[in-house]
């Protein structure tokens, strides 16, 4: 089941289900609000002409994993890790799946193509098999990072919470839909060059896992979501290091999930 907040301009949005190609409106103004609410995936009426925007414009929280593929981990020059590398972003990092990033022209702009999960229970010290229960479905994200500031202290916040630089969407599957520990294919294109691709069975730490250790020192509510990490091919690690530039495509693909085509603006 493929679920979103659909909108058709001018303000209006509500959360949708499809349903045999065409959206249906759900009983809320966004897919968060619904996914609080707990009511049932029942399609009223429907919505032609509307489309997809950022599906979680409000989450309680957003915490993500660094460090989970392992080539990308070897191309950051460090071992394995023992435990999830966590930090946390803003609800107001996040947009939709066709806006622009927009950033000042002066910073080191850099993509990493994500799966991200969507809460869909309360969970608090749960176990993997409670956690995996808890997973509303997945959606796509690209958790662009600003590499200067990111790299200015050993703390990556600062390079990691800059307001409306996580395009996510444009859906949210559900788990009877899609499974990420079987395997689904990720990429990023930049201007139509393929520069990351990996596949979500290969994650260090699955989604399920993931949730159950986060929910160990922090409650997990509905509609927070959690990005698991990029695999290799970011452009900091490429000879010689290659950034965004203005104007650049990207595209962020998951097999089952769909394309984020977000345009860069980087202003004076």
């Amino acid at each position: 089941m493929k679920l979103a907040t659909v909108s058709r301009g001018a303000g209006t949005s509500t959360a949708a289900v499809l349903v045999d190609d065409l959206w249906r409106r759900l009983p809320a103004a966004d897919l968060g609000a619904w996914l609080l609410a707990e009511q049932p995936a029942e399609p009223g009426e429907p919505l032609p002409g509307w489309g997809p925007v950022n599906p979680l414009p409000r989450p309680g929280k957003v915490i993500c994993c660094g460090l989970n593929y392992a080539d990308h981990i070897a191309e950051t020059g460090r071992d394995l890790p023992s435990h999830p590398t966590l930090f946390a972003k803003h609800a107001d990092t996040l947009l939709g799946p066709a806006e622009e990033i927009v950033a000042p022209k002066d910073v080191a702009l850099d993509w990493e193509a994500e799966l991200a999960v969507v809460v869909g229970r309360p969970i608090r010290g749960a176990d993997r098999d409670e956690a995996a229960a808890a997973i509303a479905g997945y959606t796509v994200a690209n958790d662009i990072s600003v590499r200067d500031w990111q790299r200015r202290t050993v703390q990556w916040f600062q390079g990691k919470a800059w307001d409306r630089t996580t395009p996510i969407g444009p859906v949210v599957v559900t788990p009877d839909d899609l499974d990420p520990l079987a395997g689904v294919a990720i990429r990023c294109r930049v201007n139509g060059e393929l520069v990351q691709r990996a596949n979500t069975r290969t994650l260090v730490f699955d989604c399920a896992t993931l949730l159950a250790y986060i929910s160990t020192f922090t409650a997990l509510r509905p509609g927070d979501l959690v990005l698991t990490g990029t695999p290799g091919g970011i452009g900091a690690a490429m000879d010689p290091p290659r950034f965004l530039a203005d104007g650049d495509l990207v595209e962020t693909e998951i097999d089952g999930i769909g394309v984020l085509r977000n345009r860069v603006r980087l202003l004076p």
